[in-house]
This record gives structure tokens, sequence and C-alpha cells, in this order.
């Protein structure tokens, strides 16, 4: 027995170095750091794609590529930005942040957080894997509609649909984990009222999480039988509907957009008080609108669908739901500028892009609106309308408030300042670059060009151009940010602990938490 004790010991003493450490890491901070490297890789291998398809968009005629490897970008493109960059980074920094925030020693389930983040690489592997092989990638567009990935798309479609399981399960499990860190690990006296925002966010969206990722993984599944087991869920011929995959599609579809807005409204929230110098103005109505938004994400699916011939009642009912969402986020706005109404404003990096969050993430919100009107709806459907609304809440929205978050917290990460004269590059580069890029859309958009198209009418040619040289500009941008990371992150000028000048004691909406050694870590479960 006593053996055993002391092999035990003896095991618990090691620390494994190198590849070791990272692949058997437990540590939460380390775990949120893959993630954070993981998702900026895939951001880069994305965003190689938009390239691709920017490329042949640059002139009318067909350029480069042929039209189905212009497919298969659209839809890897889409795929790797949704599941590989944007939700690893919002998983990465709450892996390293809620622990902290709400004075844990750790996350719940440590091993578990452990295997989420390292049966990513191998999803994003296959699904990548799949460009090389006979045929080529998947082609369908990243929404897979039926009968595209069911009836004429190659066989490739297996990988993608394992691809797009291994994701569905890491993000299950990393939900989990957040949810029972959340509820089980809080500090002595930090009530939920408490809880700094960034936190109720990310509480809020991971119940999301776990309630629509398996209706994604029913939705691939359906997809693979029909293709290769004979079953015809939404085959017409055998009496299935392929209007039956875009519901179930966007019960799954809906709810995500907003797992991927929720918790930049978190790191919004922790930004701009600090730099307001002031208390978050309204914190309880930003817990309630979080909340009314995730439940109202579930009752408005539809409005993807006008076009595919819904009853009226339909049409109605679901053209009203989007346009209610539209309220909570206007609270989260109008309490955004009341916190920095008549503060004590500092224009730092991480708040310069706050701002910029606030007034395009706005302007995406909008143009939203207007897709929710059903009879506009019918004129602006499959047009660049609705890649330029999209792009404004995923680019302007969730990746600019994952750079806001990374400038905010980078310090605290490595000790280190980063180079500010290079970040307020990024930042003037990426500002400008991205609404060349996204903004004329809205116009070939209202002028009726479709999307997923990779030749246009002639009339469409200078706006093009313009777009294209935007999208360069912005993708280029991005190689500032990996330089100024890396700057960073290899040393530099040291920071104290309080790193936001007087600024950074507003960070947690309570007092610090309790020392680690005030309260034990629960003993592990038999």
């Amino acid at each position: 027995m006593s053996t055993q004790v002391h092999s035990a010991e003896h095991a618990h003493d090691e620390h494994p170095t190198g590849i070791k450490r990272w692949l058997f890491t437990t540590n939460h901070k380390e775990i949120g750091s893959l993630y954070l490297i993981f998702s900026l890789v895939m951001f880069l291998i994305g965003g190689a794609m938009a390239m691709i398809i920017r490329a042949e968009l640059f002139q009318p005629g067909l350029q480069l590529i042929d039209p189905h490897f212009f497919n298969q970008m659209t839809t890897v493109h889409g795929l790797i930005m949704v599941f590989g960059a944007v939700m690893p980074a919002f998983t990465g920094l709450a892996n390293w942040m809620i622990p902290m925030m709400i004075g844990a020693p750790d996350m719940a389930l440590p091993r578990m957080n452990n295997w989420s983040f390292w049966i990513l690489p191998f999803a994003f592997a296959i699904l990548l894997a799949s460009l090389f092989m006979e045929g080529g990638g998947p082609a369908f567009g990243w929404t897979f509609y039926a009968p595209l990935s069911t009836t004429y798309s190659n066989d490739n479609t297996a990988l993608f649909v394992f691809a797009v399981h291994i994701m569905g399960i890491s993000s299950i499990m990393g939900a989990i984990n957040v949810i029972v860190t959340i509820v089980n690990l809080r500090a002595p006296g930090m009530t939920w009222m408490k809880l700094p925002l960034f936190v109720w966010t990310w509480l809020i969206t991971a119940f999301l999480l776990i309630a629509v990722m398996p209706v994604l993984a029913g939705a691939v599944t359906m997809v693979l039988t029909d293709k290769y087991f004979g079953t015809s869920f939404f085959d017409a011929a055998g009496g299935g509907d392929p209007v039956m995959f875009q519901h179930i599609f966007w019960f799954f579809g809906h709810p995500e957009v907003y797992i991927m807005i929720l918790p930049a409204f978190g790191i919004i929230s922790t930004i701009v008080p600090t730099f307001s110098r002031k208390k978050l103005f309204g914190y309880s109505s930003m817990v309630y609108a979080t909340s009314s938004i995730a439940f109202l994400s579930f009752i408005v699916w539809a409005h993807h669908m006008f076009t595919t011939g819904m009853p009226l009642a339909g049409e109605l009912f679901f053209m009203y739901a989007t346009m209610l969402i539209s309220v909570p986020t206007g609270v989260k706005v109008f309490n955004w500028v009341a916190t920095m109404w008549r503060g004590s404003i500092s224009f730092e990096i991480p708040m310069m892009f706050s701002i910029a969050f606030i007034v395009l993430f706005t302007l995406g919100g909008f143009s939203g609106l207007m897709l929710a009107i059903t009879p506009a709806d019918f004129q602006y459907h499959d047009t660049y309308f609705v890649v330029a609304h999209f792009h404004y809440v995923l680019v302007t929205g969730a990746v600019f408030s994952i750079m806001a978050a990374v400038y905010y917290w980078l310090p605290k990460w490595t000790g280190h300042m980063y180079c500010i004269t290079t970040a307020k590059w990024h930042f003037w580069m990426s500002l400008i670059s991205v609404n060349i890029l996204f903004f004329p859309m809205h116009f070939v958009g209202l002028a009726g060009m479709p999307r997923r198209i990779p030749d246009y009418a002639l009339q469409f040619a200078d706006f093009n151009a313009i777009i294209s040289i935007g999208g360069f500009a912005f993708g280029l941008s991005q190689l500032i940010f990996v330089w100024c990371v890396y700057k960073c992150a290899k040393g530099g000028e040291s920071v104290p602990d309080k790193v936001w000048d007087g600024a950074e004691g507003l960070e947690w909406t309570v007092p610090s938490p309790a020392p680690l050694h005030t309260f034990s870590t629960p003993p592990e479960v038999k």
C-alpha cells in the first residue's frame, strides 16, 4: 500500500517537459494558450482561402481557379473561420480568464479540457486533407444544404461529416467544463450577480452550445446516411424533404451565430469600463439582455429561409421575432455608450478596438434588421448584401473583440507590454481595410450580385476591384498582429501588476477573489 502511495506521489512530482508538457497539460492557462495559438493558425489559413476568393473576383471572367475549386474555397473558408478560428479563440479566452475571474484554482475538469483541445487539430487536419484528395474537398457552402451535400457531392463528404462531428464533441466538452467550473468553483461570496460579465456571457454561451451542437450532429448524420446508406431524409424522390434540412440546420445555425458573439459582448463589457474609469452602466440589464438574446436565438431560425415558400403566418412570426432580438442587443449598445458617457476615457489599443466594435457591429445589426423584413429579404437573399451583413457582425464583431481581448490581457499573460506603435498600425490598417473590403459589398448586393459565384456581370467590376484591394490589405494587416504578439511573447518592457495605469482595478466587478489557499480543491470522484 505504502509503495502505491509513494509511486503516486512520485508520479505527481514529475513535470513533463518539451512536447509532452503540451500534450498532457491540464493547466487552464496552457490549454488556453493552445486554443489561442490554434485559432490564430486557422485564422491565417482561412484568411488565405479568402485571399484566393478575392483574387478570383478581382476582375470579371475566370482567371486563376476553376469554379469547382472556388466553391471548395468558399465552403472551407466558412467552416474554418466559424469552427476553427472564432470558436476556439473564445474558448481559449474562457480557459485563461474564467478561473482567474471567479477565483478558481483551475477549470473543474482539467483532463477533459486537455482532451477537448487535442481532438481539434485532428478534425481540421481531416477537413483540410480532403482538399488534396481525388475530387477535392467539400464544395457545397459552409451550410451544406441538401441536395448539394447529399446527391451532388463527391465521396469526401464523409471526411467533412467526420470532421464536423469531432469539432462538435470538442465544443460540447468545452461547454460542460465552463458550466461546471462557474457553478461549482466560484470563490466564497461571489454570488451570481457579482460575476464579471465575461463569465456570464460564457455561461450562457455554454448552455447554447450544449443545446445546439447535437442538432448539428443530427443534421450531418442524416446527410451521411442519405449519401451512403440509402436513406432519404432530404431526398424528395424517396419521400424526404430538402427544406427540412434547412430547418434542422438553421435551428443549429442561428444560435451558433450568437455563440460567436455573446463572449464578444462580455469582452467589450470588460474593456469599456476599464478605459472609461467607470463601473459598467446597467450591469443587471446586461445579464438579462444576454439571457433574452440566448432565448430568442432559438425562435428566429427560419429568417434564413424566407424564400423557401413558408406560409405567410410563419414569415410574419419569424420577421417579428427577428426584429425583437434587436431590442436586447440595443440595450447592450446603449449601456456601453452610457458607460463611456462622461468617463475619463483613455484610448489604449483595446479601447480602440472596442469602440470600433461598437460602431461597426451596430452597423452590421442594422443591415440584419433590413434582412429581417420579409418582403425586402426576397430582394437581398443570396446576394452580397447578406455577405456584407454577416461579415460586419463576425469580422468587425467577433474578430475585433478577440483582438481587443488579446491586446487587453496579453500584458497580464506574458508580463510584457507589446509595442504600442506596432499595435496602432495593426488597428488603423485593419479598421480602414476592413471597411474598404466589406462596405462596398452592400452596394453590389443591392444591385443584385449573387454570392458564391466565381464570375459576375461587367457592371460590378469596379466595386469588386476595390473590395479585393481592401481584402488583401486586411489580410496583410493581420501579419502585423502576428508579429506584435510574437515579439510580446518573446519579451519586452516589463509591466506592473496593474497594467492599465489605475484603470486595472475596475477590471473585476467584485473585489479581488480570495487567495487560492482559502478554499480546498474538491476531492476527486471515486
